[in-house]
């Protein structure tokens, strides 16, 4: 199955995208997608447990994916 993970701010910086696609076994995690991730090259930045949505609603590691799904990793974010 297919899912399009969105990166922002320093994260997409990292990587030098705003998106990836990743190609992943049916019956994967969203802990499944960000091992994959966090093992590209750059990432040293994002953490192994960043915060996470599915579709447009927060998700939990343990939350299954489906085929299409839109990953978003959002980086902290620092006010003043």
């Amino acid at each position: 199955m297919n899912v399009t993970v969105l990166l922002f701010a320093s994260y997409a910086d990292a990587l030098g995208r705003p998106e990836l696609e990743l190609a992943l076994p049916a019956g994967s995690t969203v802990r499944d997608a960000i091992r994959h991730v966090v093992d590209l090259p750059g990432t040293e930045r994002i953490p192994r447990t960043p915060l996470i949505a599915v579709n447009e609603r927060y998700a939990s590691l343990d939350q299954q994916l489906a085929h299409g799904d839109e990953l978003a990793l959002i980086p902290p974010v620092a006010g003043g």
